[in-house]
């Protein structure tokens, strides 16, 4: 794990320095592995927003099918081994090491990126543990993503939502563009949202490819996953699930599936509650359009007093965010470990300029028990902005 994380840089850590803008690595990576992501059939997962909820929701349904399910998502919360998973159940440490000293010498030759290892690892991982079905949830964009060489079953586009605009485009048809990338020849394709915008891009690359295209339909069906927004995340694996009378799928299967994601598969950080007296909620939302939906449930509850522990990554536009930031909370502004948080200066710079009222602090665990310490047990504290602020908190 030391070699993988200090060998090459990641997104996760470094940001663009670690993206490889093409396919030609991972087609040589996965070669040398026997090409193993053709060795099961595989669902493909894209957006901005909701990819993550909605494949960690496709695992837990079809497994409650019967089916063993390889699920593979990025980036993780506190252990690498998060995003390669099995029924559930992380990917050994000793099957990380198998891989690695196996494959050491060439991935050194061939200076493959952090996530094109981190793909070619679930790919035999899940070959080699002879999976039925794998749900891949894509690292950044499609079109150029690791992922994009599997030929799936069938495809879910979530939502499209201004986020990473240095790497997918400015506007949002340029970046349905790159995530429209993940379509294949004559594979069903579903859109989690009726957008007039994105949906005409989205179109046009289906019919070039004889990909029948179409929009979740609206469904009843609820899911142990806290959130409001997770709605139209069911509304397309729903509607994706029904477009795959191949799979084994019943009407129960779907209902105890979203009842139970969170025990079948592991997930963390959608809003998540730590705790009571007070309310503490934590969600990994990092962008405008998901915050936006966590804020609006948030401001909703009832409360005496909002504390928000808060944090970002410097290539997110916060004056863009700030503004629908609430004004009446209490923020505890922190950097979270990692080379690309934001630092505490430039985040209280942007806050005193938009009239919040906040502290800094030199942690997030520092922001945190600040918080803890001041909130009385009618208030609510929220933890989040970041991924890497939310990871930091939880137990």
């Amino acid at each position: 794990m030391q070699w993988l994380y200090a060998q090459l840089p990641m997104y996760q850590r470094v940001g663009k320095a670690a993206l490889n803008p093409n396919l030609d690595d991972i087609t040589k990576l996965t070669a040398q592995l026997g090409n193993p992501h053709q060795k099961y059939k595989s669902i493909h997962v894209a957006g901005t927003n909701g990819k993550g909820s909605s494949a960690h929701m496709l695992a837990s349904i079809l497994q409650e099918a019967g089916y063993q399910v390889g699920l593979h998502t990025s980036p993780h919360l506190k252990d690498f081994s998060e995003r390669i998973r099995i029924n559930g159940v992380p990917i050994n440490q000793d099957d990380i090491v198998d891989f690695v000293v196996s494959n050491r010498k060439f991935f050194e030759r061939e200076a493959f990126s952090f996530f094109e290892m981190n793909v070619g690892l679930a790919f035999d991982y899940f070959a080699k543990q002879q999976v039925d079905i794998a749900i891949i949830e894509v690292g950044l964009g499609g079109r150029l993503d690791a992922t994009n060489i599997i030929t799936p079953e069938a495809c879910l586009i979530t939502n499209i939502s201004l986020d990473h605009q240095q790497f997918l485009g400015t506007t949002r048809p340029a970046i349905a563009k790159e995530k429209g990338g993940i379509i294949k020849p004559n594979t069903p394709v579903v859109l989690g949202t009726d957008d007039m915008e994105t949906y005409a891009v989205f179109n046009a690359i289906a019919n070039s490819l004889d990909a029948p295209l179409c929009v979740a339909k609206q469904y009843n069906y609820t899911t142990d996953l806290r959130g409001n927004y997770q709605q139209q995340n069911i509304n397309g694996v729903v509607s994706l699930l029904k477009k795959l009378p191949s799979l084994r799928v019943s009407e129960d299967h779907i209902r105890n599936g979203l009842q139970q994601v969170r025990k079948n598969t592991g997930i963390r950080g959608r809003w998540e509650i730590l705790g009571t007296k007070p309310t503490i909620i934590a969600d990994v939302a990092h962008n405008k359009a998901g915050l936006e939906a966590v804020l609006r449930q948030l401001t909703s509850l009832q409360y005496d007093a909002l504390h928000v522990v808060f944090g970002m990554v410097s290539d997110k536009d916060l004056g863009d965010l700030i503004t629908f930031l609430p004004a009446d909370a209490t923020y505890y502004l922190c950097a979270a470990a990692v080379p690309r948080a934001m630092d505490v200066q430039s985040l209280s710079l942007h806050f005193s300029n938009h009239k919040r009222s906040f502290s800094s602090y030199k942690s997030v665990k520092h922001a945190y028990a600040a918080a803890l310490n001041k909130a009385s047990a009618e208030d609510v504290i929220f933890v989040g902005g970041s991924l890497f602020v939310v990871s930091e908190i939880l137990p």
